[in-house]
């Protein structure tokens, strides 16, 4: 992601702590601001000086404390800010009023003998330049703070429009925003000021974005009309819409929000998806509902009625669903034999553990979804730990492009980066095909990232034998972990076919076909940095690769090992994706997809081929350094 900024007036930019003096219950001038002490409960910031930011130090151990910029109007909010208490990690800035420099902060929950109050500042600035070592090269993220479930993906006049869940306020999870990141080809993105802000309403969580080109809610034909649940303890969570007529730089949110609420009270009730169902007519929004998901229709994208409901004991069970999403696809290109695959998300219920994406493939009539296998077959979209919140942009005729978030709930709020917290996964396409009389989704990463390639090296055919590693010690000089593999291999005469992401400090990525096992495998438990998970849980030692079976007896809930379905079949194409904090694996076609992180202490820049029980064929060998 670049991390240029050009004529972005609003975005908020991290800046460099500076110590100021503080003394007692009010203190004097802090070049521009004073402090009024009213307790611990509460203390106002009094701007004197134009500035505009009010930078704020943030210790993520601390608890939250309450901010917000007082002007007197019914909408003013609190935010949920960890103030530093002991140490300062990092600061955030606040936006202040553009004008003469005189405004009110008000901070709740925040004792006076903080560390805060000796190092917040004014500024003018806030420099988002990368200093994560982890931050990779070519996937989204946001500038700083905390992203997690892409939401309101809609795609319009050459531009793709990534939103998603953001805290500006910290690295970690709280004060749901919708960020706003842009792009013309699906690999550059381009960072823009908040799209939608938590309100008195409560946070504002996932949801969808349609391009209303029939004018449908009367705010101007091809206008942009988003729908995202509100969430609070007083309201609960309700669904709520907002519309743009400037290609989705600002939303007005709709004046008699909510547009619906569950008829049931129902406490888990969210993240719309909605879609346009040509034959007839009309608007359908799916609201995940516990573990169900409801189907609604309307006319105006304003006033919802209740159609059907599909999901209760389907899939892994038992499993809260979440962020829908429902797709028409033809079945092996055959444009006369169409599915539906209803996409939903699952936390928890990951085959390893955690958040995960499962989907169901059946019809739809317009008013009910008609799942085709039965309630107890689970269908994954992708076999790693880290692909959760997966949805697709709409308004994309002739392609469907999914873009999952690259992170698990189990570990989110605590992976070893700071500046900021989450990425995006690689957008990729959605195809749909047949095994005997299954039908499935297979998922491939969009041709642009093809232009990512910067240099290529060609190897020639070689055998694998087992005993005789076949080494690459160097995959790119000043290789900075961002890298493409393309590996075509015949396995008909072994029982494991393997290869190792390595580095200079020992540290490794496993990835092998188990075909005995009948299973491909990625193997992370000595891949780098994997001690900061919170639980430790035991795992059957299963005997796939004999480096760590034996000495492997309990796990966290990061180091270890996935692994997806393989087919009896000899030959095999796969493409390795790495970008600095993670690894992902499509097989045969995106047929079987697998998404993990990684932190290795230094970019892993050797390549090993292994076997065991006999020996493989490597047909050709493509490497790719990538960059922006």
């Amino acid at each position: 992601m670049k991390t240029t900024i050009s004529n972005i007036s609003k975005i908020l930019l991290m800046g460099i702590a500076t110590t100021f003096g503080w003394a007692g219950c009010q203190s004097g001038p802090k070049t521009g601001f004073t402090l009024e002490h009213q307790g611990d409960t509460l203390t106002l910031v009094h701007i004197t000086e134009p500035a505009r930011y009010l930078l704020l130090p943030v210790e993520e151990r601390s608890a939250e404390g309450q901010v917000c910029l007082v002007t007197g109007d019914p909408a003013d909010t609190d935010m949920d800010i960890r103030l530093a208490k002991e140490k300062t990690d990092y600061f955030v800035p606040f936006e202040l009023p553009a004008g003469t420099g005189e405004a009110t902060v008000r901070i709740r929950k925040t004792p006076q003998n903080a560390l805060c109050w000796k190092e917040m500042k004014l500024s003018d600035t806030f420099d988002t330049a990368n200093r994560d070592k982890f931050r990779p090269v070519y996937h989204h993220t946001p500038l700083y703070g905390w992203m997690n479930d892409a939401n309101g993906l809609v795609y319009k006049d050459g531009e793709y429009h990534l939103y998603f869940q953001y805290n500006p306020y910290g690295s970690v999870w709280g004060n749901m925003h919708w960020g706003h990141s842009v792009s013309r080809d699906l690999v550059h993105w381009e960072p823009l000021p908040v799209a939608l802000a938590r309100d008195t309403m409560g946070h504002i969580f996932s949801g969808s974005s349609v391009v209303d080109a029939a004018n449908s809610a009367g705010y101007g034909a091809g206008s942009i009309v988003s729908f995202y649940t509100s969430a609070s303890d007083k309201n609960g969570q309700i669904q709520c819409m907002a519309h743009s007529n400037d290609n989705g730089r600002t939303f007005t949110k709709y004046e008699k929000n909510p547009v619906l609420t569950p008829f049931d009270g129902l406490k888990d009730f969210r993240d719309p998806k909605v879609f346009w169902y040509a034959p007839e007519e009309k608007w359908v929004m799916i609201v995940s509902a516990d573990k169900e998901m409801r189907f609604y229709s309307s006319d105006n994208l304003k006033d919802w009625t209740y159609m059907s409901a599909f999901g209760e004991g389907y899939g892994v069970q038992p499993s809260q669903f979440e962020c829908p999403d429902m797709v028409e696809l033809p079945v092996n290109g055959d444009e006369n034999n169409k599915k539906w695959a209803l996409i939903v998300n699952i936390n928890p219920g990951c085959l390893f553990g955690g958040s995960a994406t499962q989907y169901f493939t059946g019809n739809f009539d317009g008013t009910r979804f008609t799942c085709d296998t039965k309630p107890e077959t689970v269908k994954w979209l992708d076999w790693g730990k880290d692909h959760y919140a997966t949805v697709c942009f709409s308004n994309t005729p002739g392609r469907v492009i999914a873009m999952p978030w690259m992170s698990n709930w189990q570990y989110a709020n605590i992976i070893p980066t700071q500046q900021f917290r989450s990425a995006n996964a690689l957008p990729r396409e959605l195809t749909m095909y047949s095994e005997g009389k299954d039908i499935y989704l297979a998922a491939n990463p969009v041709k642009e990232l093809e232009t990512l390639r910067r240099e290529t090296k060609e190897m020639p055919p070689f055998t694998v034998e087992a005993g005789k590693d076949v080494t690459i010690d160097t995959l790119f000089a000043g290789n900075d972990g961002a890298f493409e593999i393309e590996i075509s291999l015949s396995a008909a005469r072994t029982e494991v076919a393997g290869l190792r992401l390595m580095n200079g400090q020992g540290e490794e990525v496993a990835i092998y076909l188990d075909k005995k096992a009948g299973k491909l495998v990625m193997d992370r438990v000595h891949s780098g940095i994997v001690d900061f998970g919170k639980n430790s849980i035991p795992h059957e030692k299963e005997a796939h690769d004999n480096r760590i079976a034996n000495s492997i007896n309990y796990v966290d809930d990061f180091a270890l090992a996935t692994w997806g379905p393989l087919s009896g079949a000899a030959d095999h194409t796969l493409r390795i994706f790495a970008d600095k904090c993670s690894v992902k694996l499509f097989l045969d076609g995106g047929k079987v997809a697998m998404t993990n992180l990684v932190f290795p202490n230094e970019p892993y820049n050797r390549l090993q081929f292994y076997s065991q029980g006999g020996s493989y064929r490597v047909n050709s060998l493509n490497l790719y350094k990538l960059g922006l």
